[in-house]
């Protein structure tokens, strides 16, 4: 079987372009297995840095020079050296000097700064294994093939399979925060085969090749597999998916060490590929100085012509040719026509040139850099909690901060503190919330809502045990006896320490609130889950099976044992994934109280059960083997397996999480959008998550009428019928929509939001089969310029800076800005007209990359309309200033 067919199958792809095949260790296979072909791939560097010692001037002069006021100021200076001219040079030259040589150290600089950074990752030492022993080398030194050694707190140096781990299980927890900015811990599998290698000879002994595809930057995509000889025998072929791929960037928590093989290095990198080279901007004002530096050069140029030949008109009568006290010599004579007239006519350039003021682009160079102090002198944008103010990274873009017609931010940590709190749950209808009211108690203001008796007993009893049940057992969270790990919250359990972690941080705050209303989850051990009920007895229940969530499904499910035999399905997922699935409970008195939570921006979960008989168990435990096994549209038919296990479900009750925002996010968005900006919220996080956020602060309203341009819809329709139906519904109403119905000022419309995910983005940007994608992107726009807000989720990096680069570029050309906090949002920071980073939590690549840079986002409402708006009347006026006096 071919790599392109088995990834074909694997993936559910038609067509692979190419794959790679990597030799683990460089060790050859087995002789007689497979020929030995060495294959050429980069080393481990990173370049980020524009220039080299060697290309600086050459490169800055071209670059600088490509501005035309610098370009029109050279020829000029030119022109002065070469003929006789009524100026000196020096009056041109000296500030054409001036402003070049300053522009050059500036920009020398910074690159220095990344040469620096550069130089810093590629030097610092890694661990690979070489002749069974540990070796020390330089990052930039790793090869695709060798076999690295990581330790906790440790980043991982290049994309990495991931072979074994110091745990048990197989397993390691990691931070992707630099490259998805989700700072929650994600768990990761090693190889089935080589996970039980635990020191560095089993490790150097491994005869194995991996096939996968050539590099491409979807963080959340990999497909490929491993191939393991034992001494002469057939291979053993493992599938190879994103949960064995450790990526650069990212960081491993909580496992001691992990082994894994290098197969992308340096540049070829998933972190590499999602990173946009940083360009010179240039604000809209300049551009409009450039126009009228065009329109007098025409003047200009008119000018010189004009007198040009009127002086050749003047001088046709012999007498007024040679006046007696200008007097030709004998060469000026013989001197051709055209040669002098082309002599005058660049003299008079040079004498009418004070038309365009060469003083005027010093004088805004100057007031640019002095107006930036305004901005970092604002002591109402300074923040005491971090003890840090604003930041001026670039001076050039000042008035640009008063023209943003749309600004584009990241979600977690930009606009929330990423700090969830479980909040309450409701069971049938009754509301419970931690230490404030409990077992049974009925909330004051939930009066609109049919309860069941206060002291539920029977199956009411019955069913809230089952609920706290199917809480503690379904999910991921996995639990770490230890006193401190950094940022994870800390759970007394019995009188010892326990720390919950988990790829996402509602679960572990679901398991925290669930322990507050005394089930407590204690462990998963020899696949047996084990909780301490409100009696202080351990129950034991097996793990039979778990349904993994996904973006599509959007919800999780785990099928158990109890101690008596009992057999349980416990799902939880969004309403909208669990309410068509059940087929009892009090399905009105909860959904009214999910929706009343979602409004008020709270993340919501629903649960369900069912309980198997044995015979039903075996025939669902048949069903997803046969669909695991699969080699052909594997995916599909564990999603077909799914959908007909998670079905018939009785409705136990539902939860609500909060993800606290950040100081005054909500006050900010809603000025913002009275000013007539756009918001939209790029973020890696999942729909329902962001949606919940959207909510909470006041992008989406009470009557915003949510459209879906997500995998799902897709699935269910082609992509043109969605673009199609979503186009036909946001038109009707498109002839009434002003600059006020997007500023929150009218509420008489219908207001639309629009909800769109990395994988629909994708199929939009992506080339048709004749050759062209502007169709879907022109509607897409469409849809999105008649929508008051957006939000754009489960988007890689690159994703982000698309999406920028999208609306940057339409026929509008509207001025954009970029917000972020996280290495994940530097791409879309450069590619914005204005990228503004937060000093947050994730590091501080966003505000080292950004042009400016704020402690809170809640200072950007202040940065645009105070201090945007004062910069562009200043810059405004100075120009027309200066324009006029030469007129």
């Amino acid at each position: 079987m071919t790599l392109s067919f088995f990834l074909s199958q694997c993936a559910g792809e038609e067509n692979w372009v190419d794959n790679r095949t990597i030799y683990v260790g460089h060790r050859e296979p087995p002789s007689g297995t497979e020929a030995y072909i060495p294959q050429r791939y980069p080393d481990n560097r990173i370049v980020s840095s524009k220039y080299t010692f060697w290309n600086f001037v050459p490169k800055n002069l071209f670059e600088q020079f490509r501005r035309i006021a610098n370009f029109y100021f050279l020829i000029i200076f030119l022109v002065q050296l070469i003929i006789d001219t009524p100026t000196s040079p020096v009056t041109s030259g000296l500030p054409l000097f001036f402003v070049i040589t300053v522009t050059a150290i500036k920009q020398g600089y910074e690159d220095w700064l990344r040469h620096k950074a550069d130089n810093a990752m590629n030097q610092c030492p890694v661990h690979f294994i070489r002749h069974g022993k540990l070796v020390r080398k330089q990052s930039r030194k790793l090869r695709v093939g060798d076999i690295v050694m990581v330790k906790e707190d440790e980043t991982f140096p290049c994309d990495l399979i991931f072979l074994s781990s110091s745990r048990g299980d197989g397993t390691c927890f990691v931070t992707t925060a630099s490259l998805d900015g989700e700072s929650s811990h994600k768990t990761y599998y090693a190889v089935q085969d080589t996970k039980a290698f635990h020191n560095e000879q089993d490790i150097d002994a491994l005869h194995a090749t991996i096939e996968c595809e050539q590099p491409q930057p979807d963080l959340y995509k990999f497909v490929g597999r491993i191939n393991v000889y034992h001494d002469r025998n057939e291979p053993i072929a493992r599938p190879l998916g994103s949960e064995n791929l450790l990526l650069r960037g990212a960081t491993l928590k909580n496992t001691e060490r992990i082994f894994g093989v290098a197969i992308y290095t340096g540049m070829e990198t998933k972190m590499a590929l999602n990173y946009q080279s940083k360009s010179q901007k240039r604000s809209a004002v300049e551009k409009s100085m450039n126009v009228f530096l065009i329109v007098y050069l025409c003047i200009l140029i008119s000018k010189a012509l004009i007198n040009t030949a009127l002086k050749y008109v003047w001088q046709s009568d012999p007498f007024r040719d040679e006046p007696w006290y200008n007097q030709k010599t004998e060469s000026e004579r013989k001197r051709n026509l055209i040669l002098r007239a082309f002599t005058d006519f660049l003299a008079f350039m040079v004498l009418f040139n004070y038309i365009i003021p060469v003083s005027m682009y010093v004088t805004v160079e100057m007031q640019k850099f002095l107006g930036s102090y305004f901005l970092t002198w604002d002591e109402e944008m300074f923040d005491e909690d971090t003890g840090e103010g604003p930041l001026v990274n670039t001076s050039d873009l000042n008035e640009e901060l008063g023209q943003v017609e749309y600004v584009f931010t990241d979600k977690t940590g930009t606009l929330t503190e990423n700090n969830m709190e479980f909040i309450e749950c409701c069971i049938e209808g009754h509301v419970y919330i931690p230490h404030v009211i409990c077992n049974g108690q009925i909330l004051h203001d939930c009066t609109g809502i049919d309860m069941i008796d206060s002291s539920p007993g029977g199956s009411g009893k019955e069913r809230e045990e089952l609920f706290f049940r199917a809480l503690c057992l379904c999910h991921t969270v996995q639990v770490k006896e230890d006193d401190n790990i950094d940022g994870l919250k800390k759970a007394q359990l019995s009188g010892r320490s326990c720390v919950y972690i988990s790829s996402s941080p509602d679960e572990v705050a679901l398991v925290e609130g669930i322990q507050r209303l005394g089930y407590t989850y204690l462990r998963l051990k020899d696949n047996f889950m084990e909780i301490l009920n409100p009696k202080n007895d351990i129950e034991r229940f097996e793990l039979l099976e778990m349904l993994s969530f996904d973006s599509v499904r959007r919800r999780m499910s785990v099928i158990v044992r109890s101690v008596a035999g009992d057999i349980f399905l416990f799902c939880k997922g969004a309403d909208s994934s669990i309410f068509p699935r059940v087929t009892e409970g009090k399905i009105d008195q909860i959904r009214s109280r999910v929706e009343r939570n979602a409004v008020e921006g709270l993340r919501t979960l629903c649960v369900a059960y069912k309980k198997f008989t044995r015979k039903e168990y075996d025939s669902v435990c048949k069903l997803l083997q046969n669909a695991k096994l699969a080699l052909h549209d594997r995916e599909k038919k564990l999603a077909e397996a799914y959908e007909q296990i998670e079905k018939d479900l009785i409705l136990l009750g539902a939860t609500a999480v909060e993800d606290q925002l950040q100081e005054k996010a909500a006050d900010t968005i809603e000025a913002l959008q009275k000013a007539g900006i756009k918001v939209w919220v790029l973020t890696g996080d999942k729909m329902e998550t962001a949606a919940a956020t959207c909510y909470a602060c006041k992008l989406f309203r009470r009557n915003t009428q949510l459209l879906e341009l997500t995998t799902k819809k897709i699935e269910e329709q082609s992509l043109h019928d969605v673009l199609f139906d979503l186009s036909k519904t946001v038109l009707k109403h498109s002839g009434s929509l002003t600059r006020d119905n997007f500023s929150g000022l009218s509420t008489d419309m219908q207001d639309y939001g629009l909800i769109i995910d990395g994988a629909a983005l994708s199929l939009i940007m992506k080339p048709r089969e004749d050759g062209s994608s502007g169709n879907y992107r022109e509607r897409f726009l469409e849809i999105c310029r008649n929508c008051s807000a957006v939000l754009c989720c489960r988007m890689a990096p690159l994703q982000k800076a698309q999406i920028v680069k999208l609306i940057k570029l339409s026929k509008e050309h509207p001025i954009t800005l970029a917000i972020g906090d996280g290495a994940n949002d530097v791409s879309m920071i450069l590619e914005a007209h204005v990228g503004i980073g937060i000093t947050g939590k994730e590091g501080r690549q966003a505000a080292r990359n950004s042009d400016y840079a704020i402690p809170k986002f809640k200072h950007l409402k202040k940065m645009l309309l105070v201090h945007g708006h004062f910069y562009y009347v200043r810059i405004s006026e100075l120009v027309q200033y200066f324009f006029y006096k030469v007129g």
